[in-house]
């Protein structure tokens, strides 16, 4: 176990490496690759009738006249030991794990994803919770009543969710429950927990349903073609052979044995949407990693949207992790040795 644990945490520090360099290849060498010169990047960011003084001025403060090379070790070092960044007079020392300053707003890029995450935190693992209880519950039931209406209706009900985009689901749940009966807040009404937890879950009701419907669809339809190929194991025959009762030979062998590549899949799943649920996030008007992400490569605030890619990549690489060491819970055949 510890071994495996192990190994398992140096594979996860060389895939952060990796995306890190690909992902500061892409956003600061590609545009060199492409023709665009160190002043015509900088002038960018200084706004309205660039001056040379202000672009010299630019590009000594982002460290964009060095090689890209030598910036990419300086990113890495201020990760691990911090930077000093000099603004003309002032110094100002960023703590590690320093991430930069944001081009656009000048503000610390960790200060700021950490200000944003709590609400895709919020968003995800709301939605987790009611597309795991919902999908799972759903696909149990239609395959312990294969071919009923129940069961045909749960499937036309999951091939809709799965069909329709976020962006429909969520306009059309805003018109009809927000502004046509008014039984849930609008959109842009999002406070944290913190602030007002009655508004903060009223706010969060229909983006969980939202979020969830897309992904209850596809986890009903994976839990029952899992359950109809596990009910007809030889393990499951002897099982009630043995005189075992029915919901004990359905949770506590069929279902358990059909939950191993489901956990796959949402490790995954809630990786990427704690990365940001982009379209759910617009169409609510949630300030999550989601929202900022748009902003940032609209405004082409490049610190921001890499360090937005190495949080995504960094929870998408610790829960799946998880997910694996909860293999040998869910099934005891998994053996992580």
């Amino acid at each position: 176990m510890f071994p495996y644990l192990i190994r398992r945490l140096i594979g996860a520090v060389l895939m952060l490496l990796l995306v890190s360099l690909v992902t500061f290849g892409i956003f600061f060498w590609l545009p060199k690759l492409a023709g665009q010169t160190t002043d015509q990047i900088a002038a960018g960011y200084v706004g309205k009738a660039p001056t040379a003084e202000a672009i010299q001025d630019t590009k000594e403060r982002l460290g964009l006249d060095k090689p890209v090379v030598v910036q990419y070790g300086e990113y890495l070092k201020a990760i691990v030991v911090g930077k000093d960044y000099k603004a003309g007079p002032v110094t100002d020392h960023c703590p590690a794990p320093c991430l930069g300053y944001s081009y656009r707003s000048s503000q610390p890029v960790l200060e700021t994803l950490l200000d944003r995450a709590p609400a895709t935190a919020s968003l995800a693992f709301g939605a987790a919770v009611v597309w795991l209880v919902g999908g799972i519950t759903t696909g149990v039931v239609s395959a312990l009543r294969r071919g009923s209406l129940w069961d045909r209706t749960a499937m036309i009900i999951a091939l809709s969710g799965v069909s329709l985009p976020i962006y429909f689901t969520g306009l059309v749940s805003l018109a009809l429950f927000s502004y046509t009966f008014k039984i849930f807040p609008g959109g842009g009404s999002y406070l944290p927990i913190t602030t007002n937890p009655v508004t903060w879950f009223q706010s969060l009701v229909l983006p969980w349903v939202t979020l969830a419907f897309l992904y209850a669809a596809m986890y009903a339809r994976l839990t029952r073609a899992g359950m109809l190929e596990t009910m007809n194991e030889d393990y499951i025959r002897t099982a009630r052979a043995k005189g075992l009762p029915e919901k004990t030979v359905v949770t506590k062998h069929a279902l358990r044995a059909s939950l191993t590549p489901i956990l796959t899949i949402f490790g995954l799943d809630l990786g990427l949407l704690l990365g940001g649920a982009v379209l759910t996030e617009n169409t609510f008007g949630i300030p999550g990693l989601g929202q900022l992400a748009i902003t940032s490569i609209n405004g082409g605030d490049l610190p921001m949207v890499l360090g937005i890619t190495l949080i995504t990549a960094t929870s998408i690489v610790v829960i799946n992790l998880i997910v694996d060491l909860l293999y040998a819970v869910v099934d005891p055949r998994v053996r992580l040795s």
